[in-house]
């Protein structure tokens, strides 16, 4: 990790902000990106994108191509929840981000969104990697379910090194023996990665514990060590999702979520 912490100090010693229009990632602000783990039809991600721009947290996520353990499981709309997040995205002034999970989908994608997300089975898919390099869209990286830090920041390196500079990191939980917790959020590894990168980092809470009663605490103790924010699951309701229900927040849920970090931004010292 050394060797490549000094490669990091020499390319950029300040910190990296990534910036949207009038808002950024990184910068001293906390972002919050929120949405359903996956889009199902238009009533559920316009509901959503509405409840956005109502609590003016910009950032929506949302997936359309979905990498399932299990082939049978849901895995998305394609390219028709593109065209879906590329409407919301439109009519609700949001900034979009979703994941891509082939070379062939990243240019298509990159034209109905604004954040490209490398999810965690494809951290090291260094075909992937490159590619998403080539294009000048941010990227949120995610940290792979079993990667080191060095591993993590070594995928950054690759999409940078292909001259896309903007890279968010997410943490989203690594896998341990605990099975309590759907993963286990590390977040000595978000302070670690402050320590010693000039890139921003998130977490994510939701894939983080896969608990609801969960998000929110890891949301703050997120924000009590300088994470650049947070990316959460928020569904119109829950309890009929198609991918993740049991993480997902309600409305009324993540509606508490964002009065709360609106709360704490002073006392962490956000913008």
């Amino acid at each position: 990790m050394e060797a490549l912490v000094k490669i990091k100090k020499q390319q950029d010693d300040h910190k990296t902000t990534i910036a949207f229009g009038n808002t950024s990632i990184g910068g001293g602000k906390f972002a919050i990106i929120a949405g359903p783990c996956a889009v199902e039809n238009e009533e559920q991600i316009f509901m959503t994108a509405k409840l956005i721009q109502n609590l003016g947290t910009v950032f929506m996520r949302g997936g359309t191509f979905k990498p399932r353990t299990i082939p049978y499981s849901f895995q998305g709309l394609g390219v028709d929840g593109l065209y879906l997040l590329g409407r919301a995205r439109q009519k609700y002034n949001l900034i979009v981000n979703t994941e891509v999970m082939s070379t062939d989908m990243v240019e298509l994608a990159a034209n109905h969104v604004d954040i490209l997300q490398i999810g965690s089975r494809n951290m090291q898919n260094f075909d992937l990697l490159k590619k998403v390099g080539k294009t000048s869209t941010p990227v949120i990286l995610k940290r792979g379910l079993a990667a080191t830090i060095q591993e993590w920041l070594g995928a950054a390196e690759y999409i940078m090194n292909e001259g896309n500079q903007n890279v968010i990191l997410c943490e989203r939980g690594i896998r341990t023996f605990e099975k309590y917790t759907r993963n286990t959020l590390d977040l000595s590894a978000v302070l670690a990665v402050k320590q010693i990168s000039h890139l921003p980092v998130i977490v994510d809470p939701s894939h983080g514990t896969g608990r609801t009663d969960m998000i929110l605490p890891m949301a703050k103790a997120a924000m009590a060590i300088g994470a650049d924010g947070i990316m959460v699951e928020v569904h119109p309701n829950p309890g009929q999702a198609l991918s993740d229900g049991e993480q997902s927040l309600t409305f009324e849920q993540f509606e508490n979520l964002t009065g709360e970090v609106a709360r704490l931004k002073k006392v962490f010292n956000y913008n």
